[in-house]
C-alpha cells in the first residue's frame, strides 16, 4: 500500500500540516497509523469533511 506524509496530504487537500496531524489523531482519517514518530496517511484516502462549516452539517445544523 502507498502512504504518504502529512506534509504531503496538507499539500494535496489544500489544509494546513497542523489542521492534517489533528484529523490523524481524532481518528477521522482512515487507515492511518503512526509506526514511530511520523503518521502515514493511505495515498487514496478522501479528505474528511470540516464539521464547522454549515454546508457540511446538514439542514438540522450541529
Amino acid at each position: 500500500m502507498e502512504y504518504m506524509t502529512v506534509r504531503q496530504a496538507a499539500k494535496k487537500w489544500d489544509r494546513s500540516e497542523r489542521w492534517v496531524q489533528t484529523l490523524c489523531i481524532k481518528g477521522r482519517i482512515k487507515g492511518v497509523y503512526r509506526p514511530a514518530r511520523d503518521w502515514l496517511i493511505p495515498a487514496g484516502a478522501e479528505c474528511p469533511r470540516d464539521r464547522r462549516r454549515r454546508e457540511n452539517r446538514g439542514e438540522d445544523g450541529p
